[in-house]
């Protein structure tokens, strides 16, 4: 800028001294050469208009290379922002597809894998349990058969009472006879379910006799006879074939080394029936069913108990099962005849029971709960503690049934000390209350109490696996008042498949 300053003043100074030496020689003679001075200074002044029509150029240029930037710079942004936005709908697809992937794996992790094997249209599962059992008893009142069930688990009524030439037993037991296994058959028929179950173990029948080579002997091989627990089919609601009675609610049997546990305390009845389920509600669920009838009596002075066969009305049967998020519990009602007959005569006695039965958690993950059940009933010896009571008596002198009525409960708590570790602890009993018209000898042999606590430790050092301690002690009493006891420890394996 100092430059062009300096050639402007020099141009000023050039023009004022040309008007003012020569302005009246213009138009008489030709002009003067210039100056070597001067035509230095035409020089500058021309070089010096080039470089301001360069810089103008220039100016010019950069105004126009600065547009172009701006455009390109504006452009880049736009750019920028449109990446920017396919990115973030990429991203957001991506996102949603991740969510609906994981969504689709939980619900495929959610989903039970599915068990045994497919053979056309039916899923067959088997499963079970194998079992070893280890008792030690005591009995103060006398002996108990070898090979008989007052041996291989817990049953009041054969617990010998105490007379004045009794004296104590002892006795050290292993068996595997409570080893379980069970079929299961799944089929999808026209948008209908149809299941089927089988169950079997070789407790539950009297092994064959110990005088044919090895069998039911423990000298040798320890044989025992596979026996039907369970066989049904299932169809929609509809249940036909042999079960678990409706009157019982298996749900609240105590956790026990033993075969039973609280046997002289629950309903413990599997029989044939045909029963419809149906829920009433979200939480609340109505069985009803027919059911199998078999009169246990006793005839007065005698306190052997007979199948008498010769029933003719179904027992009939409803269980309400109401569960919630704390626990459940259920009510069951039961009516039925009791029938024998002597000399070709029919007599019937009416027989009714009611009983309540439930579990209450105790906490959230539902490992530790208490346990409970009250039964009554007149005429329904069988259903109760193994048929510890026989369901009438036949007073032949009148030709008649003379009512008995019983009344039983347990109660059990299963505390969960860690994950694989609980204990258990059990108190049960049993009444029996005979008609006034009988006399006291005609019944003085019969039952009339029962009772027993436990209390076991359960370790699962695997899933598959429970190992239990049990110490239990139980008593009988007679109507007589004689009474018997038996303490049992007892140890028990099983894996469970």
């Amino acid at each position: 800028m100092t430059l062009f300053r300096g050639k402007a003043r020099a141009m000023a100074v050039l023009l004022g001294a040309s008007a003012l030496a020569a302005p009246g020689a213009v138009m008489a003679k030709p002009a003067p050469a210039l100056s070597a001075r001067e035509a230095a200074l035409l020089a500058r002044l021309e070089k010096l208009e080039a470089e301001v029509s360069q810089l103008r150029a220039d100016a010019a240029n950069a105004r126009q290379q600065q547009g172009e930037a701006v455009q390109v710079a504006q452009n880049a942004a736009q750019n920028a922002v449109t990446q920017a936005n396919t990115a973030t709908q990429v991203a957001q697809s991506a996102a949603k597809e991740a969510k609906a992937t994981g969504e689709r794996v939980a619900a495929v992790e959610k989903k039970p894998t599915p068990e045994g094997m497919r053979v056309g249209a039916t899923n067959i599962r088997i499963g079970g349990f194998l079992k070893f059992n280890a008792d030690y008893s005591h009995f103060d009142g006398g002996t108990v058969a070898t090979n008989t069930l007052g041996r291989d688990f817990y049953l009041p009524q054969a617990i010998p009472v105490v007379t004045p030439t009794s004296r104590g037993t002892t006795d050290t037991d292993f068996n595997a006879k409570q080893t379980r296994i069970w079929l299961n058959l799944d089929t999808t028929v026209a948008g209908h379910t149809l299941r089927g179950y089988l169950e079997t173990d070789f407790q539950t029948t009297a092994s064959a006799a110990a005088s044919v080579a090895g069998g039911g002997s423990q000298r040798t091989t320890n044989g025992y006879t596979l026996a039907l627990r369970r066989a049904f089919v299932q169809l929609d609601k509809w249940t036909f074939g042999q079960d678990w009675s409706t009157f019982q609610n298996t749900a609240v049997l105590p956790e026990s080394t033993d075969f039973v546990g609280a046997t002289e305390g629950t309903v413990f009845v599997r029989q044939p029936l045909v029963r419809y389920s149906t829920p009433l509600s979200k939480v609340a669920t109505l069985h009803v069913s027919v059911e199998n009838p078999e009169s246990a009596t006793a005839n007065a002075g005698s306190a052997a108990l007979v199948e008498n066969g010769t029933d003719h009305l179904p027992d009939f049967v409803a269980r309400l099962n109401y569960m919630t998020r704390r626990g459940e519990i259920s009510f069951a009602a039961l009516g039925r005849q009791v029938r024998t007959e002597a000399a070709g005569t029919g007599i019937t006695r009416a027989g009714f029971g009611g009983s309540v039965a439930g579990k209450i958690f105790l906490n959230e993950k539902r490992t530790s709960d208490l346990r409970f059940s009250a039964t009554y009933g007149q005429n329904i010896g069988r259903y109760v503690g193994l048929n510890f009571a026989p369901d009438a008596v036949y007073v032949a002198a009148t030709n008649s049934l003379a009512d008995v009525r019983v009344f039983a409960a347990l109660a059990a708590a299963r505390i969960a000390i860690t994950p694989t570790l609980r204990v258990n602890v059990i108190g049960s009993m049993q009444s029996a209350d005979y008609d006034g018209s009988l006399s006291p000898t005609a019944i003085a042999a019969y039952n009339k109490k029962a009772w027993s606590g436990a209390v076991n430790l359960f370790y699962s050092p695997v899933k598959a696996i429970d190992l239990g301690i049990e110490y239990r002690h139980g008593q009988r009493e007679l109507v007589n008042g004689q009474k018997g006891n038996i303490d049992r420890l007892e140890f028990a394996a099983r894996y469970n498949f």
